[in-house]
């Protein structure tokens, strides 16, 4: 799981703080939002074809580790 969670970073100069895909704009919020209103990976991946399948299994593990209240350590980076 912790290679998974490698694709989420977290920079306060980039989108708020909020946790996105890395190298992406994208939250992790917002996949978890499609993938709860029903929309299949498939399509994900078709709206935004910059994503891979590990990247929304990353977003996904992201909310589980979160769900379990423990706290996921992610370096806050400083890059633009």
């Amino acid at each position: 799981m912790n290679k998974l969670l490698e694709r989420i970073s977290i920079n306060p100069n980039i989108c708020f703080g909020k946790p996105c895909i890395r190298g992406t704009r994208i939250w992790v919020s917002l996949i978890l939002d499609f993938l709860a209103n029903s929309m299949s990976v498939e399509e994900i991946l078709e709206e935004y074809p910059q994503l891979t399948r590990e990247d929304i299994q990353a977003a996904i593990a992201y909310g589980a580790e979160m769900s379990r209240e423990r706290y996921i350590e992610i370096p806050v980076s400083s890059n633009k």
